[in-house]
């Protein structure tokens, strides 16, 4: 992955008096790089706790979901080739970056 997504949550934006690690916009992931929703529309992720815009959400269409549909297609065969080990291990670090966020998570 390249440096955005190394720092994808780890960029922040200065709301208020809070600093959220969240950054302004999301883009879809699909074959391994962020993405403009083919018709450049976001839809308002907000916060249940105050009402307040937290950042912007790629809002995907069926145009979006079939690019996605394709990289998941062309990436299949290399994943099947994967061993079982590193396929494991992938996994793996996925989960211990995922509990290593919780609290951001939650």
């Amino acid at each position: 992955p390249g440096p955005e997504e190394d720092t994808m949550n780890e960029q922040t934006q200065i709301v208020g008096e809070h600093v959220s690690p969240f950054k302004p916009r999301y883009d879809n992931f699909i074959g391994g790089k962020f993405v403009a929703p083919v018709k450049g529309q976001y839809f308002d992720n907000i916060t249940p706790i105050t009402g307040a815009k937290v950042c912007e959400v790629a809002r995907s269409t069926a145009e979006d979901v079939e690019l996605a549909l394709d990289a998941a297609h062309a990436a299949k065969d290399a994943w099947g080739k994967t061993s079982a080990a590193e396929r494991s291990n992938l996994l793996l670090k996925i989960a211990e970056r995922i509990e290593a966020n919780l609290e951001l998570i939650a």
